[in-house]
């Protein structure tokens, strides 16, 4: 039975440290079972992976180099959080970017099993350059902007087969790390193999914007107008179009953009059939629709009803909670509850702990806001 509730975090963290080390270890277990149980113990050793990075995306090397640090050293996970030739994984997604004069627009919908989701939005300078964006596989991304004013998101391509390559939330991290503009995110995009079928859109605060379909790998198309769903141009079928409505939604991405619809009435039309989708029980419905502005660097995170706004000059930490009951979405604001920041009401202890207890306390703050607080380890700080 799929759960019918997600919880979204807006996480801020300018250098890997303690906050994403919690979130690895609350993950890590879930996705450590998938990795096994899909073949990834069988893939490319390390020194193959770190080949791959150093060759295709040097500047994530320290990034990755960190990550693996804070996840425990350990091989299996490095080999993980390299993504390089992973185990297959899909997914829906509907996308479209529309400019008009300098008021620019890039909305997705994510369609998926709430299951499959890790809910977090994360703010990050760990190249230097602030980037936020929707976590996936712990800090690769399925959508996200820069502080450049380019925004970019991935749709599956429709079809399952597995080539060489990254994992593709990887090569889009890479694109914010590394690009300001559409032009040379497409450069990195045609350059850098992603090891399955997908869809990325692109958008710039210049107006700029292109789709490409990276093609399992290597290589990539550039198509216009800029939108996407999940399937590709060529002779590859899409996987379950009926199921997936992926030309039906494609063609009404197509008719929305020739009505002349203003770029700033694009994220209202994402909330709406055919591109809102309500199949939760079957692992296809819309979890969040994100509104990406490359003049203001914001992300609006849209469901019926309520919007979500950040900034990456005012991003606040906060957190959400979603339900999908019946094909339709609810809203609960966790920082409206009394209970929801224990850091908070705790916090006035920690000018007298001893230096050991702060720092124990600092780390177990960390953890709590993003995940459930440890109470036990909570009153082991006293210890010390």
């Amino acid at each position: 039975m799929t759960t019918q509730s997600l919880v979204f975090d807006a996480v801020e963290e300018p250098d890997p440290g303690l906050k994403w080390q919690a979130r690895w270890q609350r993950s890590w277990p879930a996705y450590r079972a998938w990795f096994i149980g899909r073949g990834g113990e069988n893939g490319p050793s390390l020194q193959e992976c770190e080949a791959a990075m150093a060759r295709c995306m040097p500047e994530l090397v320290p990034v990755h180099r960190r990550l693996t640090q804070l996840a425990g050293g350990g091989e299996l996970e490095a080999r993980f959080l390299s993504t390089w030739c992973p185990p297959a994984y899909l997914g829906g997604c509907s996308i479209a970017a529309l400019a008009a004069g300098k008021d620019v627009r890039l909305v997705r919908n994510y369609d998926l099993s709430p299951d499959l989701n890790e809910g977090l939005l994360l703010r990050t300078e760990w190249t230097g350059l602030p980037v936020m964006g929707m976590i996936e596989f712990l800090w690769g991304l399925s959508d996200g902007i820069n502080a450049a004013g380019l925004s970019v998101a991935l749709a599956f391509g429709g079809s399952k087969r597995i080539a060489r390559g990254f994992g593709v939330t990887t090569i889009l991290r890479y694109v914010l790390e590394t690009c300001g503009t559409v032009a040379q995110g497409l450069k990195i995009l045609r350059s850098v193999p992603s090891h399955m079928a997908y869809n990325v859109t692109l958008a710039d605060r210049h107006g700029a914007s292109a789709t490409a379909e990276l093609l399992p790998g290597g290589g990539a198309r550039i198509l216009q107008p800029a939108i996407a769903t999940n399937h590709q141009h060529g002779s590859v079928a899409a996987d379950r179009p009926g199921f997936t409505r992926t030309h039906e939604r494609r063609d009404h991405l197509e008719r929305l953009l020739a009505s002349g619809i203003a770029p700033d009435a694009l994220g209202e039309a994402f909330l709406v059939s055919p591109l809102f989708q309500k199949n939760y029980n079957e692992g296809f419905g819309t979890l969040f629709t994100a509104v990406y502005d490359p003049a203001s660097c914001g992300l609006t995170l849209r469901w019926p009803g309520q919007d979500w706004h950040q900034t990456l000059d005012s991003f606040a930490e906060g957190r959400r909670e979603v339900n999908y009951r019946g094909g339709h979405q609810g809203w609960e604001d966790f920082r409206q509850l009394p209970a929801a920041d224990p850091v908070a009401a705790l916090a006035a202890v920690r000018p007298y702990l001893s230096p050991a207890a702060g720092r124990a306390f600092d780390h177990w703050a960390a953890k709590s806001r993003v995940g459930e607080p440890d109470w036990a380890d909570f009153g082991r700080i006293f210890w010390r």
